[in-house]
């Protein structure tokens, strides 16, 4: 897949409202769990809108499950030693450096 490199202040733009998005979904204990590009859409006016919710889960304290897309699992998802909400965090990190580099992270390093 190619990325297209975004300016700081679009990065900007898209991380706020992928975050709204984050924190309303965790406000109901939903964590996401397979935040990628390919999972962000964008509606007419530009905004954006979260879809394919398959791996998004309930989770009022810890879970288990190993699920997710390969270059966007947190470190806890892959050393099964359970993980909370947290782990959509990390791949919104990975995600910004994405739109920032405008290259896949896995395949930089």
């Amino acid at each position: 897949m190619s990325l297209v490199k975004l300016s700081e202040q679009e990065a900007k733009f898209y991380t706020a409202e992928i975050i709204l998005a984050l924190e309303y979904l965790h406000s109901l204990n939903i964590v996401y769990r397979d935040l990628k590009p390919e999972n962000i859409i964008l509606d007419a006016a530009g905004h954006i809108k979260l879809v394919d919710f398959g791996l998004a889960k309930v989770v009022k304290d810890t879970t288990f499950t190993l699920c997710g897309t390969p270059d966007y699992l947190a470190p806890e998802i892959i050393r099964a030693r359970g993980y909370t909400g947290a782990v959509d965090w990390w791949s919104l990190g990975v995600l910004i450096y994405e739109m920032l580099v405008g290259r896949d992270t896995i395949r930089t390093l």
